[in-house]
């Protein structure tokens, strides 16, 4: 088996897990211990519909221009931050979960069709899905953490989650787009069992 088909192969079963894994990983059971840091860090990272948007949102933005693709995980935490900021605030966002659900679904749409959009758009579409996520991030901040230190660690693993699917992306694009949309299509349908979840 040459290289090409193992990353294929992999890809797929990845996205095969995916597929089958419940719509019940989207939220519940993935608080981690710790408070401030270690809260923030990890909320992205044991929330499957938080990862899925965030590695998404990712492989889009190698499609996009140079500029924007660049910018493109600053983005991800300006959105996650605005989101943040408006839960802190007080200001409440109707549907968040239903919004979360539809930016992993659209996200993965979006990788499956290879979709190159004008910058502003693209743009705009990066900071709306993020908003979702970084509303939900500040609203299930852990009693008593410091909400620095928690910000500071979903803004890291947001930065590393779009960061590794732009690099996944790149390195799929040169070599097998087809497992790109293959993720990209297991992504919109996670998205779409999460909206119907």
């Amino acid at each position: 088996m040459n290289l090409s088909s193992l990353v294929r192969s992999r890809a797929l079963g990845a996205a095969s897990l995916m597929l089958v894994a419940g719509s019940a990983w989207a939220h519940p059971g993935h608080e981690v211990a710790g408070g401030g840091f270690a809260a923030g860090l990890g909320h992205p990272l044991f929330g499957l519909d938080h990862l899925l948007a965030m590695l998404a949102v990712g492989l889009f933005s190698v499609r996009q221009s140079a500029a924007m693709g660049r910018f493109v995980p600053l983005l991800a935490v300006g959105g996650m931050l605005l989101g943040a900021g408006l839960a802190w605030a007080g200001v409440a966002l109707p549907g968040v979960e239903f919004g979360i659900a539809m930016s992993v679904l659209l996200a993965g749409v979006l990788v499956a069709a290879l979709a190159r959009v004008p910058a502003a758009l693209g743009s705009v579409a990066v900071v709306a899905f993020m908003v979702f996520h970084g509303h939900a991030h500040a609203a299930e901040m852990p009693h008593g953490a410091s909400t620095l230190l928690y910000l500071a660690g979903f803004s890291l693993a947001t930065l590393g989650l779009t960061v590794a699917g732009r690099r996944v992306a790149g390195w799929l694009m040169t070599r097998e787009q087809r497992v790109l949309r293959g993720l990209g299509a297991a992504i919109a349908a996670m998205g779409a069992l999460f909206a119907i979840g």
